[in-house]
């Protein structure tokens, strides 16, 4: 049973559906939480569903492709004072276009802010957490980063380069009672679980598609106050899937 309570938990990319099931399962353990993301108006129906249930959280609205909104998230987070215990940094998306048609500004636009937002706010994060001796920083990655489909260049070599940071992260930050992991979730279910077929799960070795609790109970084992020893992995959390080979029949 992990318990969160006391705790200041940052989540990137909150009203997305991981984003939205970290929202809740960490309010649910008593954490206070801070959301950010760029759907305004998703980001104020979630944060107030979390109060009615009875739990602490705040919404920031950010683009985090953008360095000074990074810069004025993280003053909001000083201005709400205490500790910043955790940051899971969830955000980011794809564009699926062909590399021959995929543009400049395209390819800048997810680099900035699966990449390098990801980089800035754990930077951000590790200021304080350094000050105060102790944190955590789950990166959130993609198997995408080992494997691919089509099209895909841009998100892929962004989800590669989270793996790459978040082992450079954990060796620099080393000594000053930060952790810095990664998850690579394979395939999550945010819709109807109920309307997938038997193939869908039977091509997992675990025998089911992935669900959002599943990366939830990942972060929790990462974050909890028991692990002060596991940093710089990455943990995928994708039914075996990238361990099976596949051929066309």
């Amino acid at each position: 049973m992990f318990t969160f309570e006391g705790q200041t938990v940052l989540i990137t990319g909150a009203t997305g559906g991981i984003g939205r099931h970290l929202a809740y399962g960490y309010a649910a353990a008593g954490a206070r939480t801070i959301l950010t993301d760029v759907e305004e108006a998703a980001g104020q129906r979630l944060a107030e569903d979390i109060r009615q249930a009875g739990g602490q959280t705040v919404f920031i609205v950010a683009d985090l492709g953008l360095p000074a909104q990074v810069e004025m998230l993280f003053n909001h987070v000083n201005e709400l004072g205490g500790e910043l215990d955790i940051l899971i940094n969830n955000a980011g998306f794809g564009i699926w276009k062909s590399p021959l048609e995929l543009t400049v500004e395209e390819w800048d636009r997810v680099v900035n802010v699966n990449l390098r937002g990801t980089f800035l706010c754990a930077r951000e994060a590790a200021v304080r957490m350094k000050a105060q001796g102790k944190g955590r920083i789950v990166n959130i990655a993609s198997t995408r980063a080992a494997m691919s489909e089509p099209n895909g260049e841009a998100y892929a070599a962004t989800k590669g380069g989270i793996v790459s940071l978040t082992h450079a992260l954990a060796v620099s930050l080393g000594g000053s009672g930060i952790t810095v992991n990664c998850i690579s979730p394979g395939w999550i279910e945010n819709g109807d679980y109920d309307a997938l077929r038997t193939e869908d799960h039977t091509q997992h070795p675990s025998g089911r598609v992935g669900k959002p609790d599943d990366i939830l109970k990942a972060c929790f084992y990462l974050t909890g106050a028991g692990n002060d020893f596991v940093t710089g992995i990455n943990l995928t959390v994708d039914g075996g899937m990238t361990h099976r080979m596949i051929y066309a029949e």
